[in-house]
């Protein structure tokens, strides 16, 4: 085995997590099945492979970073995949978003194969992982969560192992719960603010220290009194992770009517094709006629 890491999809968040890891000093070979995704982490010094089999190939551990459990699934077990190439003990470590249950079967199925498997899902978005900040979520056997938690620290700065093969994914789905009613309360009292003549960027230096303040009052609402739609984000990725916290809630008959509404306003932005947006287009649902402040 040599000292290097694979990376296996080079997407929006992929390429964060893999830039930062090359300015770092991690030996990086990437894949993505858009080669042209992969080009700016080449340019940072990361090597490309043409399959997973052959990133994978050698490296001591494999990142993943995708937006679904059936394409996690085709990357590591498909043909090509990780699988193919991966050493019999290679640490697999799954920092994409996917259904707890899922990875409990992509965790087994790699055991079946020699494979170790971490879920290790985010928060903090591409922002934190320029930074090294990200907050990371993680589930598996307690030995493999530690060697991916060395591994990591270069892009994360809070790392905590929630049980075993899937905690990190349920609570992953706990974290999207909070930030999209958050998001969504934000949006919200910005639309207060502004039809009732108050500066809603000022809103959350008024609130700093107090009960109503958060990371979310504090980035989202100036953004959203600006219209600032910049993207680290997608509404379309919080529509799967609030299904995913549907299907968990079904499953576990845990009652979340506010995630529900939640949902579906997102929904409702994504069939009006506003999901590749961020969700600071949230305020695009609360738009309207703009009413006379109050004076």
């Amino acid at each position: 085995m040599t000292d290097s890491v694979a990376l296996i999809g080079a997407g929006a968040m992929g390429g964060a997590i893999g830039a930062r890891l090359v300015q770092t000093g991690t030996r990086l070979v990437v894949f993505d099945l858009d080669p042209a995704k992969g080009a700016a982490l080449v340019a940072l010094g990361a090597e490309a492979a043409p399959t997973a089999a052959d990133a994978a190939r050698g490296a001591r551990a494999v990142i993943l970073s995708l937006n679904a459990a059936r394409i996690v699934r085709a990357a590591v077990f498909g043909a090509g995949g990780v699988a193919e190439g991966a050493a019999a003990g290679t640490l697999v470590i799954d920092m994409s978003s996917i259904d707890p249950e899922a990875t409990k079967a992509l965790a087994d199925e790699a055991a079946g194969k020699g494979l170790r498997w971490v879920d290790s899902p985010l928060s903090g978005g591409i922002p934190k992982a320029a930074t090294g900040e990200l907050t990371l979520m993680q589930g598996g056997a307690e030995a493999d969560v530690a060697e991916a938690q060395a591994l990591l620290a270069r892009v994360a700065s809070n790392q905590t192992r929630m049980g075993g093969a899937g905690a990190g994914q349920t609570t992953k789905l706990i974290n999207q719960v909070l930030c999209g009613l958050g998001f969504l309360a934000v949006a919200e009292a910005t639309a207060l603010a502004e039809a009732a003549g108050v500066d809603a960027a000022m809103i959350p230096q008024a609130l700093r220290g107090g009960r109503a303040d958060s990371a979310i009052l504090q980035e989202y609402m100036p953004r959203f009194a600006a219209r600032d739609y910049r993207r680290t984000g997608r509404i379309d990725n919080m529509v799967k992770d609030l299904d995913g916290a549907a299907d968990l809630a079904r499953l576990t008959r845990t009652a979340m009517p506010l995630t529900a509404l939640c949902a579906e306003i997102h929904r409702m932005l994504t069939a009006a094709g506003l999901g590749g947006e961020d969700q600071a287009a949230l305020m695009e649902f609360f738009k309207g006629p703009r009413k006379e402040p109050l004076t």
